[in-house]
């Protein structure tokens, strides 16, 4: 196992590297920074050159790059337009997206596995047919449409909810933006856990722990669940990374100050540093959950071992 996971972070640099290498050159190589720092006026030609001067823009974008790898690993990540450090928002940022995606994730678990498992149980039957259609119809409804829906009925007819979320970002706020944010994913891990539950319980290990007279809560919950969350599990790994970077228009909806916002207004005011500082950390984070993935498929299944 050991080797196996310094081999797996091994094959992670080359991948880090080109990932944020192409993010560097797209935002970078695509647009000015030095114009989208005055916006609409037209700079001084003596000061924008002075400032690409002391940003190194003039510099071949390769040496730019390694320049900006050089400053992550010591810990800068640049400086945004506004003179504020770029880990100064990560700090103010991240907490608040964290928070948001574990709600999200513990949603999209517990109730995207749960209806996954009652309609693989009773494939065919009303029920199962009710959570096809459920998910058929969640999947299809933009992420936009049902925020403000739920915002409204939720959070301002009935007030069942704060219709938005507070500057300190209580767990209990999230509720309402974990659902909206966990919505699509819900849908997508339900009707994997029930196409895998609906393979699974028809196989013979199923059938010999059914005439072993073992209980019917055993069978499911040990054997039939466990190999059946492999592909569920995977989805769910790549899913945490996709969670924190795909919260911007749930940020946006509910007033979150987390890193879609932040993201939002880097891509809207062209703060170069911003945006790459915050993508290069949530491909680390989409890295890290491949790895945490891949190593549970040996606790799921105990036929798969890593050399």
């Amino acid at each position: 196992m050991g080797r196996y996971v310094i081999r797996r972070l091994l094959q992670m640099v080359p991948v880090f590297i080109g990932t944020t290498f192409l993010i560097f050159v797209m935002v970078y190589a695509l647009g000015d920074p030095v114009a989208a720092m005055f916006g609409d006026r037209a700079p001084d030609p003596a000061t924008a050159a002075q400032i690409r001067e002391s940003l190194h823009l003039n510099d071949p974008l390769w040496s730019q790059y390694l320049q900006y790898m050089a400053g992550i690993f010591q810990g800068d990540f640049g400086t945004a337009f506004n003179g504020t450090p770029v880990s100064e928002l990560m700090a103010s940022a991240f907490p608040n997206t964290i928070k948001l995606t574990l709600v999200a994730f513990a949603i999209e678990v517990v109730v995207g596995v749960g209806l996954g498992v009652v309609a693989g149980m009773r494939r065919g039957r009303l029920v199962d047919t009710g959570v096809l259609v459920f998910t058929l119809l969640v999947i299809s409804i933009p992420t936009f449409v049902t925020g403000y829906l739920l915002q409204y009925f939720i959070g301002v007819k009935f007030a069942w909810a704060a219709p938005a979320v507070s500057a300190d970002v209580h767990i209990g706020e999230l509720l309402l933006p974990g659902i909206v944010l966990a919505g699509v994913s819900l849908a997508y891990v339900a009707r994997l856990t029930r196409t895998s539950i609906a393979e699974n319980i028809r196989s013979d290990y199923i059938r010999t722990a059914t005439a072993k007279g073992l209980p019917r809560r055993r069978v499911v919950g040990v054997h039939l669940l466990r190999n059946s969350l492999i592909p569920v599990i995977t989805f769910l790994g790549t899913d945490i990374g996709a969670l924190m970077g795909g919260a911007i228009v749930t940020e946006r909806i509910f007033n979150i100050q987390g890193v879609g916002f932040q993201l939002y207004q880097g891509i809207l005011r062209q703060n170069s540093p911003t945006v790459v500082g915050f993508v290069t950390i949530l491909v680390v984070v989409f890295l890290a959950a491949n790895l945490i993935v891949d190593l549970l498929y040996a606790v799921l299944d105990p036929r798969i071992r890593y050399a």
